[in-house]
């Protein structure tokens, strides 16, 4: 056992120390869909649009539809077997009676019903229910289908809880490996998008693996074609700037320890990816890793085609439809009416 004695001296004036700098504390805003809930509230002051929902022979395509409507956002049209419908309808314990049905025979026959609906202008938009997008936009994409004379192209919106708005990545799904011609429409699909959300000018980064010009990487070659495109007016209604890999086009900081001087880095609005595969694998890793969530749409035929999604995420659904609405309604001035009160 040890003791001891201890005598305390008390200071004979006040003693001041200079404070210890503290760490820097940033708080993120980590709610989950708030960016896309925008885009529905805005979208629910338009009217909403004839939709054909094509081939709804599950529960899901039939609810969706039916949230859809009730958001304000769509009137579907149900085109497909009436009764697979109405069996899935009556297994999911949904009330059909406000829709209008469009009996077919199969599914093939439903795409075909759908586009020939939409080029009498019977329907604004179509959506995909219970087949495949390959199967429906083989009849959407054929010479006399809904094709212009700009290529279709697909559009993730990514909704990042951390971003302080939704990026859009394109193309992730239709166009695999696109040529050049098809990057600019791509691009051009894209700008029209952002335009009808209320984008005035949106910056586009055109993605590669680094910011150098090179042969050996054909989409550093492809990205300085499309911004000198830009520049001459083949490309409008955008600020344009690539190559520039991911990092940069993501995040300021990363561009000025680059040395990248550019107007799109860290504030970029449109992500085009140099492929498929690429863009899929970077929309995948936003959802899983960085808890995005993901609505889509396809653009540049002579109506949007929602895809849906089979992944039963209703928010992402509503989101998509949203999206529709106002490229319909940047189209269409007569649609741009709010909503009875």
């Amino acid at each position: 056992m040890i003791g001891g004695a201890a005598v305390i001296i008390a200071p004979a004036g006040i003693i001041r120390r200079d404070r210890a700098p503290l760490p820097e504390v940033k708080l993120m805003e980590m709610e989950k869909g708030k960016h896309h809930r925008q885009v529905i509230e805005s979208a629910q002051g338009h009217n909403p649009i004839r939709t054909a929902v094509v081939h709804p022979v599950d529960a899901f395509s039939l609810r969706a539809a039916i949230e859809a409507t009730k958001a304000h956002l769509i009137s579907p049209i149900l085109v497909g077997p009436e009764g697979r419908i109405r069996a899935a309808a009556e297994e999911a314990h949904l009330d059909l009676s406000p829709y209008d049905i469009v009996s077919t025979e199969h599914s093939h026959a439903a795409a075909a019903q759908a586009v020939a609906m939409a080029l009498e202008h019977k329907v604004d938009a179509l959506v995909r229910g219970g087949l495949s997008l390959e199967e429906l936009m083989e009849f959407v994409d054929m010479a006399q289908g809904l094709r212009s004379e700009r290529s279709m192209s697909h559009v993730f919106a990514v909704d990042v809880p951390i971003l302080p708005r939704p990026v859009f990545v394109t193309d992730a799904l239709l166009n695999r490996m696109p040529t050049l011609a098809e990057k600019r429409d791509i691009i051009q699909n894209a700008i029209g998008l952002l335009h009808a959300l209320g984008v005035a000018v949106p910056k586009v980064a055109i993605l590669a693996s680094q910011e150098d010009v090179t042969p050996k990487l054909p989409s550093t070659l492809d990205a300085a074609v499309l911004c000198k495109m830009a520049e001459r007016g083949q490309i409008t209604g955008a600020i344009l700037d690539g190559p520039l890999a991911f990092d940069t086009a993501f995040s300021k900081e990363a561009a000025k320890a680059k040395g990248v001087l550019s107007p799109v880095a860290g504030q970029a609005d449109i992500f085009l990816v140099p492929d498929v595969e690429a863009g899929s694998i970077l929309v995948k890793q936003l959802e899983y890793l960085a808890n995005a969530q993901v609505a889509d749409i396809v653009l540049g035929g002579r109506v949007p085609v929602i895809p849906g999604t089979r992944t039963g995420d209703m928010p992402a659904y509503l989101c998509s439809c949203a999206l529709a609405v106002a490229v319909v309604a940047h189209r269409q001035p007569a649609l741009r009416q709010t909503k009875a009160v």
